[in-house]
């Protein structure tokens, strides 16, 4: 999810910690807790010149629920012996601590495992991205309640009842909101299925996701042996079955997976991707299918697509090269979301 959504669920952690103890500052030290995880954003491109293999480092281990027992222990320990001098002295134990960073690290890759990026919740012993499509990366329907439940607890003393009353209302509205995308999700995809029958696709695998800032609209890819079909499914469309759909071909000839960092791409996009050469230049336009196009009737507005080129003997990307939106892409979008 989102950095803001993770801030306040991670808040919501310290509260539930520490709250009671040490009031508001439960809530800040809760936050910093819910960020370490998107720190290997910043850590990748300090490690890695090469972006497909920082790309790839995100989500990885510091999304893993090893990261989160070993950095619960680890900030724990460092944090308990700087809060507890002085005046705070004997407040607080090593295991209030522990058990904030791990209750606001470990609900980081969980919250992220519902939405399309995928994480490697179990890395190093596995690289599987664990990705249930349910929920967007950002959705201000399950952030905005639980953040207005936070705010309000910071208004109460630490001892109030109502702080703790308030942060598992927020809990409860988050959690209700994500188990609603859960049910969407697989009436869309039993929908989804109907409308490959229907369309006589004889595909072997479909993904479906939602669209951005929302759980109405859905977007989907189905791979057939040399083809790709995407379309879109709105909760609010009249029939229980979608026949729009556009095909785009593979082109996968075009470049041999022999190379590490091109199959380190491909695995990240889950082979769902079409590649096309870029017109004088040793340059291809890598499309990553599982995110959909902007303007539902436009198939060349898909915004998750790179310039994928050679350097040091080695494939590397430029992130985000597909089509900037614009008012009519929008406008599209929002009409499609209303269903037809």
């Amino acid at each position: 999810m989102d950095s803001l959504t993770q801030i306040v669920l991670g808040a919501a952690c310290g509260e539930i910690a520490l709250g009671k103890k040490i009031g508001n500052k439960a809530i800040l030290f809760g936050a910093i807790g819910g960020t370490i995880p998107d720190l290997d954003v910043i850590l990748g491109s300090l490690l890695f010149s090469n972006e497909i293999e920082a790309m790839a480092f995100h989500r990885g281990f510091m999304h893993s629920i090893w990261f989160a027992i070993l950095g619960s222990f680890i900030f724990g320990f460092v944090t308990y012996k700087l809060y507890n001098t002085k005046k705070r002295k004997g407040i607080t134990t090593l295991k209030n601590w522990i058990w904030l960073y791990f209750l606001s690290i470990f609900t980081h890759p969980i919250l992220d495992c519902f939405t399309p990026y995928g994480t490697q919740l179990f890395t190093p012993i596995s690289k599987y991205r664990v990705a249930f499509n349910t929920i967007s990366v950002v959705d201000p329907l399950y952030t905005l309640p639980f953040l207005i439940c936070l705010i309000i607890v910071l208004f109460f003393k630490r001892n109030n009842d109502k702080r703790l009353k308030f942060t598992k209302l927020g809990l409860f509205l988050s959690s209700f909101y994500l188990l609603f995308t859960i049910g969407n999700k697989l009436y869309i995809d039993s929908v989804l299925k109907k409308s490959f029958e229907k369309k006589g696709l004889n595909h072997f695998r479909f993904s479906a996701q939602p669209t951005i800032f929302n759980n109405i609209l859905w977007y989907a890819v189905a791979e057939t042996n040399n083809k790709y079909y995407v379309t879109f499914y709105s909760l609010l469309d009249d029939k229980n079955y979608t026949n729009q759909m556009f095909s785009i071909d593979k082109n996968h000839e075009l470049i041999s997976k022999t190379s590490n960092n091109f199959k380190t791409l491909t695995w990240f996009s889950k082979n769902y991707y079409t590649l096309e050469k870029i017109e004088n230049s040793n340059s291809y336009k890598y499309i990553d299918l599982r995110y959909p196009m902007l303007n539902p009737n436009d198939p060349n507005s898909f915004l998750f697509a790179f310039t994928l080129f050679e350097k040091n003997k080695k494939w590397d990307i430029l992130p985000f090269r597909g089509k900037a939106p614009n008012a009519k892409d929008f406008s599209v979008f929002w009409e499609r979301l209303k269903g037809i």
